[in-house]
C-alpha cells in the first residue's frame, strides 16, 4: 500500500500529539539539535501509549478500527498472497459486479479460488467497488467460482469486508435474498476446503454469503455482525447516537465470536491496528490461512461437507 498522510482516530488524540511532538524534536534534530535521549523518551512514550490503547479497546472503538480506510483491502491481501491471479468476471445472467472480486491463482504453490469484497482505497475506486457493498450479480458470480472450483478439486479462500449487501431497488428487483440464500448454500455444498478470513467488516448476509467455511479466521480487531450498531441502535432505541452501547450489547468483536464458538482463530494485527503495518498484517494472515488449510488437507469431500454442516450446527449450543 502507498505511504500515505497518518490518519487518527478519536481515542488515539494521546497518540497524535505525542508523534506530532515527535515530529517537532526530529525536526529541530535535523538542524543539528543533540536531543537524541529526549527523542527517544518521546518515542517510548508514544509506542507505550498506543499498545496501551489497543491492549483495552471497547467494541466501538474496534469497529471504528475496523472501519479504517488505511486496513489493508481484499486487493491488497490477493497481491500479496496470491500468485498467478487470474481475475474472473460476470455471472453469466446480468452482468458484473465489482464489489466482489473473484478468480484462481496460486498459493504457496498450490491452485486456489479466491473471492473477496473489495470496498476500495480512494473515492474513484469506493464509487468503482461501490464500496464493498455487493448486488445480486456479485453473489451469483461467487456461486460460479465456487462451482468451479469444487469440480476441479481446488480450495476456496474467502476474504470478507462489507458493511452488507446493497440495499438497492434494482439488487431487489433482481433476486438479492434469493443470490445471497444461494451463495450460502454453494459454501455449505463444497466437497472441497473452504477458509473465510474477516479483515474489516463483516456486515450481516452479505458477509456470511461467503463466510460460511470450515474454518472462519477474523483480525483481532475486525467486526462480525448482523447489523451495524448505528441501525441496531435506530431500530431499539430509535437513536442512532446509541452505536456505541448497541456495538456492546451486540457482542460484535472477535474475542466476543471465539468465545461463542461463532469464529475459529482470531489473527493478531501489529501494534496500533492493521493500518499501521498492513504487510506485517498481510504475511501473519497469509501462516493463518495457511494453517487453516493444512488442518483440511486430507479430508475426503463428505467429511468436509459433514464437518462444516456440524460448525454451524453447534454455534449458539455451547455458550460460555
Amino acid at each position: 500500500m502507498p505511504d500515505v498522510m497518518r490518519s487518527y482516530l478519536d481515542f488515539e488524540k494521546p497518540v497524535a500529539e505525542l508523534e506530532a511532538r515527535l515530529d517537532e524534536l526530529r525536526a529541530l534534530a535535523a538542524t543539528g539539535s543533540d536531543i537524541g535521549e529526549e527523542i527517544a523518551r518521546v518515542e517510548d512514550k508514544a509506542a507505550q501509549t498506543l499498545s496501551g490503547l489497543y491492549a483495552n479497546l471497547t467494541p466501538w472503538q474496534k469497529t471504528q478500527v475496523a472501519r479504517h480506510p488505511l486496513r489493508p483491502h481484499c486487493v491488497d491481501y490477493i497481491g500479496t498472497l496470491i500468485e498467478e491471479f487470474t481475475p474472473l468476471a460476470g455471472d453469466r445472467q446480468f452482468g458484473e459486479d465489482e464489489a466482489v472480486v473473484g478468480g484462481f491463482g496460486r498459493f504457496r504453490g498450490e491452485s486456489i479460488c479466491v473471492i473477496g469484497q473489495e470496498k476500495g482505497a480512494t473515492t474513484e475506486a469506493r464509487l468503482k467497488h461501490n464500496f464493498g457493498m455487493a448486488r445480486p450479480e456479485g453473489y451469483r458470480k461467487a456461486v460460479r467460482l465456487m462451482e468451479m472450483a469444487d469440480r476441479f478439486n481446488i480450495p476456496v479462500l474467502s476474504l470478507v469486508d462489507t458493511a452488507g449487501a446493497y440495499p438497492g431497488i434494482g439488487a431487489e428487483e433482481r433476486g438479492q435474498a434469493e443470490a445471497i440464500a444461494r451463495s450460502t448454500d454453494a459454501c455449505l455444498q463444497l466437497g472441497v476446503p473452504n477458509v473465510a478470513l474477516i479483515i474489516g467488516e463483516g456486515g450481516s448476509g452479505g458477509a456470511i454469503a461467503i463466510a460460511t467455511a470450515n474454518r472462519v479466521l477474523m483480525l483481532e480487531h475486525a467486526i462480525y455482525s448482523v447489523i451495524s450498531p448505528e441501525a441496531a441502535s435506530s431500530i431499539l432505541w430509535r437513536d442512532s447516537t446509541k452505536a456505541q452501547d448497541a456495538a456492546t450489547n451486540m457482542k460484535i468483536t472477535a474475542q466476543d465470536l471465539s468465545r461463542f464458538g461463532v469464529i475459529d482463530v482470531i489473527v493478531r494485527e501489529p501494534a496500533g491496528g492493521a493500518h499501521r503495518d498492513p504487510a506485517a498484517t498481510i504475511l501473519t494472515a497469509g501462516e493463518a490461512i495457511a494453517n487453516a488449510f493444512d488442518e483440511l488437507h486430507n479430508l475426503d469431500r463428505e467429511t468436509i461437507r459433514a464437518r462444516r454442516r456440524q460448525k454451524f450446527l453447534e454455534i449458539g449450543r455451547k455458550l460460555a
